[in-house]
């Protein structure tokens, strides 16, 4: 006879498993969009913000799920 009930045989781990999963999403559909939006800026905008395009090309070339 098994001592185990069903509240202790509950997998506890599988919703923080899953959040963890759609916040990993999250943030990569996130940078995919910034790198793209960084890659149409003008030179002014960088300007003002005092980055040049090869620091463009460095950010915008990685991969999304990098940071």
């Amino acid at each position: 006879m098994s001592t185990h009930s069903h509240q202790t045989m509950t997998n506890h781990h599988e919703a923080g498993a899953l959040a963890t999963i759609g916040e990993t999403l999250h943030a990569w559909r996130e940078r995919f969009q910034q790198r793209n939006e960084l890659a149409r800026w003008t030179e002014r905008d960088l300007h003002d913000v005092g980055l040049s395009w090869s620091d463009v090309a460095i950010e915008a070339d990685k991969p999304f799920w990098r940071a």
